[in-house]
């Protein structure tokens, strides 16, 4: 059989409404596994739909040699009712039921094929991804988000594939759903493409592979071996930023005392033909030679000016827009002493019976199983849900859903910011969002129309930015769904916050960034205390 291959050629691909998502993209996925990045809406999840023969290319080619199988981010256009629906052995599980019955139908052993062993092969793939507890039988509406995901991946991986494309596969998976996914990837032997912003995922790849201004570039190793290499070109640019600058400056200087010189000879030559009662015939002709050779003399050094601003262009255009928040929050700042939550006797509705207190700017992380109640949790701290027991916030609260839905679509970030802000001049606010690179027409046009990496950062605005500031934040798993430059964005903008953090999350990375005062675990018998480290 010929070695698995993907290769896309002059690839273009265009929505009916005339939105260009790639143009003329041309790339070879190599052996072994690749980790695919970028940013939000660059059309990574795109690419790998035309891979799967989902969409079309509107120019150009796409060719997958072997077996392929993808596995999409969403997974609700899968309808199954029992779990073998899902793995897609329905069929020839019950054909086989029907052949040891002593059915002797050909249809059946047409349907069966060469899968007699499909149980068996189902029975280890789920026991592989640390779901051997599950029956083949189990309605599929009584599996946990995670516990789905990890059964599609299973379904695909029983079709033996030679290239598989996985989309965001760790979305939503708790921390040990995210390990046994993990040793599926490292296990996978073909070509294998992994859209991800999941830095511990990006670690276990062969390749990194980033969809950058409508171009794919692959730097081998992990992921840490990819940061290596931005970060010494970034250094590179910057240092050929400064010397095109300083070009520049130098070329405009010299251009100025040409002018200077120039005019100076000028005036010299007119006082020296009227002292010397010059033919004016003579003079003017004196007049423009010295104009023409002024002309050639300025043209060259207007030259050297836009030469040496095309070079500063140039070396700009290599840097990337990704510049640090830099975020000052004074009102946020937390006594050592204060308390900033009491929760006495809390009556969950997932049924734990839950005691905490948090005292200054602790920062904790809320982790534990899918479906434990987490997310409740913070809804009651946020008010959002009415429960029994006592429920103290001695502080401002800000609370960040999983949805990310805190502005209306509508209005602008500036209108949004200003109702949250109703003190501040809408100077003020600018002058805040610009903090968070929020700059220009993009502060003024609808949330709805900006990109996914600007949205974010307004939604950080009005949670960071709110009157009065809060001094508690509630995140509930913060970086789904963001990429990996979105992600840095908001560990700089919680390194710079001074209140007390409670944050639900899965991702282990971005935690052992926040420098975590304390780790509490959730379970169906409560609150538990663990390393901060996670270890």
């Amino acid at each position: 059989m010929p070695q698995p291959t993907v290769v896309c050629s002059d690839l273009s691909f265009t929505w009916p409404d005339g939105q260009s998502v790639l143009d003329g993209l041309d790339v070879t996925v190599p052996p072994g596994r690749t980790g695919l990045i970028g940013a939000n809406g660059c059309g990574k999840s795109t690419l790998l739909r035309l891979l799967a023969g989902e969409l079309a290319p509107t120019r150009g080619s796409v060719s997958v040699v072997g077996l392929s199988a993808y596995l999409p981010q969403r997974l609700d256009a899968e309808v199954a009712d029992r779990l073998d629906d899902l793995l897609g052995i329905a069929g020839p599980r019950r054909a086989l039921r029907r052949i040891l019955a002593g059915d002797l139908d050909p249809q059946l052993y047409d349907l069966v094929g060469a899968d007699w062993d499909v149980e068996e092969r189902a029975a280890l793939a789920l026991a592989q991804l640390g779901l051997g507890h599950l029956d083949l039988d189990r309605p599929v509406d009584t599996l946990s988000g995670g516990e789905r995901v990890l059964v599609a991946l299973g379904a695909r991986l029983l079709r033996r594939p030679d290239v598989l494309l996985l989309d965001e596969p760790t979305n939503n998976l708790d921390r040990r759903a995210r390990a046994h996914l993990i040793d599926a990837v490292e296990a996978f032997r073909g070509v294998l493409l992994v859209v991800s912003h999941d830095r511990e995922l990006l670690e276990h790849v062969d390749q990194v592979a980033e969809l950058r201004s409508g171009r794919v570039r692959i730097v081998g190793g992990t992921y840490s071996a990819y940061l290596e290499v931005v970060e010494q070109e970034q250094a590179t640019a910057e240092q050929r930023v400064r010397t095109a600058d300083a070009a520049v400056r130098r070329e405009r200087r010299d251009l100025q005392e040409q002018v200077t010189k120039q005019a100076r000879r000028d005036r010299y030559g007119r006082l020296d033909a009227k002292r010397s009662g010059m033919p004016k015939m003579m003079a003017d002709a004196r007049k423009r030679r010295a104009q023409e050779s002024a002309a050639r003399i300025g043209g060259v050094h207007e030259d050297r000016v836009a030469k040496a601003k095309q070079a500063l262009e140039a070396a700009e255009e290599a840097l990337r827009d990704d510049a640090p928040i830099r975020v000052d929050l004074p009102g946020t700042v937390v006594p050592a002493g204060r308390t900033t939550l009491r929760l006495s006797d809390l009556h969950l509705p997932t049924g734990q019976v839950v005691d905490l207190e948090l005292r200054g700017p602790e920062r904790v992380a809320l982790v534990g199983a899918n479906g434990v109640g987490k997310t409740t949790l913070l809804r009651a701290v946020a008010g959002q849900l009415t429960v029994e027991g006592v429920c103290l916030t001695p502080v401002p609260v800000g609370y960040l859903p999983q949805s990310v839905d805190l502005l209306d679509p509508s209005r602008s970030v500036l209108d949004a910011l200003s109702t949250l802000a109703p003190t501040s001049t809408p100077g003020q606010v600018r002058a805040r969002l610009a903090r968070l690179h929020l700059r220009g027409r993009s502060v003024e046009q609808p949330v709805e129309t900006l990109s996914g990496g600007e949205r974010f950062r307004a939604t950080l605005a009005a949670l960071l930015l709110a009157e009065p500031p809060p001094q508690l934040l509630l995140l509930d798993e913060p970086t789904n769904n963001l990429d990996l430059a979105s992600v840095a964005r908001l560990g700089e903008a919680l390194s710079a916050y001074r209140g007390a953090l409670l944050v639900v999350s899965h991702d282990e990375t971005f935690l052992g960034e926040l420098g975590l005062t304390r780790r509490l675990e959730l379970t169906e018998a409560g609150l538990a205390e663990g390393d901060p480290l996670g270890s």
